[in-house]
C-alpha cells in the first residue's frame, strides 16, 4: 500500500502524481495525476480569503469568488515568494496578520488533503519538484527556499520529502513514453521560471534507480509566464494608468505602482495605506491627473488581480491569434484595447534573450553540439508561447520537438520518481 506521491507546487497551477500499487507506471491510457478540482488533475495555486462567506476558497473556486466581486483577500503566485525576503513576512487578511508560511502550509496542506481524498489512503511521503533556481545566482538564498518548502511539507504532514528538479521529473515522464534511447533537451517554461536539463533517455536506462550519469547538464533562469505577463501589462495596460508619464516638475511618476500592479505575488503591496496616501500626493502634481485618478479608482476597487487575469488571458490568446481585444470595463471610463501579437513580442524580447543565453549555456555546460541533440521536450504552460518554441527551436533546428502536457508531465513524472525513491 504505497503513501508516495509527486507533488508539482507550481506557481501558476499544481498538481499530484501517484502510481498505483503493482504498477511500475500508469496504466496504457491512464494519467498518474489525481483529480484535485472539478474533475481536473490541476489546482490552480490560489488562495481566496472570502470576507463575506468567511471561507477559505482555493483553485478554480478561488477565482470564481474574486470575479464575482466578494469582499476579501486574493493571493497568487505563492511559490515566487520562496527564497526571497517575502517570506519572512505577513500580510493583512480580514484586519489580522498572515504570515506568508502560514499561507503557503494552508495551500500545500489543501493540495495534500484533496490527493488524500481522490487516492483513498494517506500521504506520508512526497517527491516535491523544484525548479533548477529558486533564485538566480544566490546559493544561499536558493537553499533557503527549499529548506522552507521542506518545513511548510512537513508541517502539513509529509513525513519524508525528497527533491526532484521540474525539468527531470518532466524527462521520466517522457521516458516512459518512447521506446528507443534519445538525448533530450528537456525545456519547462512554468509560470515562474524557465529550467532546462539534457537527459539521456530510454527504455534500458528508466529502470535504473540512480539516473545522476544520465543527466548531462541542468540550467534555468527565474523568467516563466508571469514575467511575460508583467511585461505585457507594461508596455499595453499601464501607461492607460500613467506609467511613464510625468509629474508638473519634470520627473516622471514612480514606476513601483506599476510594476506591483503587473506583478501577481506585489498586487498587494499596491493596497497599503501608505502606498494609497503618496499616490494621492501625486495625482495632485501630475501632468495627465485623469490617467492616474485611473490609477487610483482601480486600487480603491482592489482590481489589481481582474487587471492581470485580463492581461494573462491576452497572453494566452496571442499564442493562436494576431491579436487579441483586452476588455477593460472595470476601468473608469471604461476601455477596449487591442493588443497585437508583434507588441507582446517586442515586450518580452530581452526576457527571450535570457531564455535562448541559458540553453546555449547548457549545451557548453554538457560539452554537447547542437546537432547532437536528439528531441526537444517542452512542458510548462508558458511553452504554448509560439515564439519563444520558435526560438528555442533555432538552436536545435534538427531536433524533433515534442510537446507534452504542458500541465501533466511535471506530476506525472515526481509519481515515478515517488514510486523509485520509496517504492
Amino acid at each position: 500500500m504505497t503513501n508516495a506521491c509527486g507533488v508539482d507546487f507550481g506557481t501558476s497551477n499544481s498538481t499530484v502524481g501517484w502510481i498505483k500499487p503493482g504498477q511500475d507506471k500508469p496504466a496504457q491510457g491512464a494519467s498518474a495525476l489525481l483529480t484535485l478540482e472539478d474533475g481536473k488533475a490541476t489546482l490552480p495555486s490560489v488562495v481566496f480569503f472570502n470576507a463575506d462567506d468567511e471561507e477559505v476558497r482555493y483553485g478554480r473556486a478561488a477565482l470564481a469568488d474574486y470575479l464575482a466581486g466578494y469582499e476579501g483577500r486574493l493571493m497568487r503566485s505563492l511559490k515566487s515568494l520562496l527564497g526571497t525576503s517575502l517570506m519572512d513576512g505577513q500580510t493583512e487578511v480580514g484586519g489580522r496578520a498572515l504570515p506568508f508560511k502560514m499561507l503557503l502550509a494552508q495551500f500545500i496542506g489543501e493540495v495534500k488533503r484533496r490527493a488524500e481524498t481522490e487516492a483513498g489512503r494517506g500521504f506520508e511521503r512526497a517527491v516535491f519538484g523544484r525548479p533548477v533556481f529558486f533564485i538566480d545566482d544566490n546559493p544561499a538564498a536558493d537553499k533557503l527556499a527549499e529548506d522552507t518548502l521542506a518545513e511548510v511539507a512537513r508541517g502539513v504532514g509529509f513525513r519524508e520529502i525528497a527533491f526532484q528538479y521540474e525539468p527531470i521529473a518532466a524527462a521520466f515522464d517522457y521516458e516512459s513514453q518512447i521506446d528507443r534511447e534519445e538525448l533530450v533537451l528537456i525545456a519547462d517554461i512554468g509560470g515562474g521560471t524557465s529550467d532546462f536539463s539534457l537527459v539521456r533517455l530510454g527504455p534500458g536506462r528508466a529502470g535504473k534507480a540512480e539516473r545522476r550519469d544520465d543527466i548531462l547538464a541542468t540550467g534555468g533562469v527565474h523568467i516563466g509566464g508571469t514575467d511575460f505577463d508583467k511585461y505585457l501589462s507594461l508596455a499595453s495596460v499601464m501607461p492607460l494608468l500613467g506609467y511613464r508619464s510625468a509629474l508638473r516638475s519634470g520627473a516622471e511618476i514612480p514606476s513601483s505602482y506599476y510594476f506591483n500592479l503587473a506583478t501577481w505575488h506585489t498586487i498587494n503591496q499596491a493596497y497599503t495605506r501608505k502606498s494609497i496616501a503618496q499616490l494621492d500626493d501625486l495625482v495632485r502634481d501630475a501632468r495627465e491627473p485623469a490617467k492616474l485618478a485611473r490609477l487610483q479608482d482601480l486600487i480603491d476597487e482592489r482590481a489589481g488581480h481582474w487587471l492581470a487575469m485580463q492581461v494573462e488571458g491576452a497572453k494566452i490568446g496571442l499564442s493562436s491569434q494576431p491579436q487579441v481585444a483586452l476588455e477593460l470595463d472595470r476601468l473608469a471610463p471604461p476601455e477596449t484595447l487591442m493588443v497585437e501579437r508583434a507588441s507582446f513580442e517586442a515586450a518580452i524580447g530581452q526576457l527571450l534573450d535570457a531564455i535562448d543565453a541559458t540553453v546555449l549555456r547548457l549545451l557548453d555546460d554538457a560539452g554537447i553540439g547542437a546537432g547532437q541533440v536528439d528531441t526537444v521536450f517542452f512542458t510548462g504552460g508558458s511553452s504554448g508561447v509560439g515564439l519563444l518554441r520558435e526560438r528555442i527551436g533555432a538552436l536545435l533546428p534538427g531536433a524533433r520537438k515534442v510537446e507534452g502536457d504542458l500541465f501533466g508531465s511535471i506530476g506525472a513524472g515526481l509519481a515515478l520518481d515517488a514510486q523509485r525513491k520509496f517504492g
